[in-house]
């Protein structure tokens, strides 16, 4: 698997960087710093998997890097990575044709599962810039699958209970049993018990497929 991730930020490059290669066991991550650095990296590379982009970083100029990009590669998931981001600047990339969206500062497991869903052909979009906009942003009809409103609303998250959303939110952050348990000083046997719990009420068969129905219903841990 080979991905482009271009950020002007050493340090983010770095931390991601591990992150990653945990999507596949043959990983290649081609790295820039400003876009015409990543359109030298996609142009020498040949076929890209995955293409990450720091909306902000120089040479972007707004949303006319994502246009080159998903004119020069078309068919390949491009994600933008990005420290601030509201409705607008979400909605105005997923019109240039963008597979995901993914906040700085969320988890390094839950970003490798955000990945894993947009590589499976799925798009991945911050629940919370889709929460009641303020007076100066336009409000749009375009509602995602991850719609606050209708997390709420969904009855497979709306029966679990407070120490059952606990573990959920550790779940989707990749902690096994033992480090869960460990972070909320439970007893092992007692996560085991509640995650089986937390399967049969979201209807998940396995621990990828809880992660995967959480994401997708864009549930965020109200408890937290």
């Amino acid at each position: 698997m080979r991905i482009l991730f271009a950020d002007d930020h050493t340090l983010v490059r770095e931390g991601i960087r591990p992150f990653l290669q945990e999507l596949a066991d043959d990983v290649e991550v081609l790295e820039a710093d400003n876009l015409s650095g990543a359109e030298a990296q996609a142009s020498s590379a040949g076929k890209l998997d995955l293409i990450l982009l720091d909306l902000k970083m120089p040479g972007m100029d707004g949303f006319n890097g994502i246009s080159k990009f998903t004119q020069s590669h078309p068919g390949v998931p491009i994600v933008i990575l990005s420290g601030h981001y509201n409705r607008k600047d979400v909605i105005a990339a997923l019109g240039y044709g963008i597979s995901g969206y993914i906040p700085k500062n969320i988890g390094g497991m839950a970003m490798v599962n955000a990945l894993r869903l947009v590589m499976a052909g799925e798009k991945y979009l911050p629940s919370e810039a889709f929460s009641e906009s303020g007076p100066d942003e336009d409000e749009s009809i375009f509602v995602p699958p991850s719609d606050p409103a209708a997390q709420t609303e969904d009855p497979r998250f709306a029966t679990l209970t407070q120490r059952e959303m606990e573990i959920l939110a550790h779940l989707i952050e990749g902690e096994t049993n033992k480090e869960i348990a460990r972070a909320l000083d439970l007893q092992e046997i007692t996560v085991k018990i509640h995650v089986r719990n937390i399967y049969r009420k979201i209807g998940a068969q396995n621990r990828a497929q809880a992660v995967r129905i959480t994401l997708q219903a864009g549930w965020k841990n109200p408890t937290a």
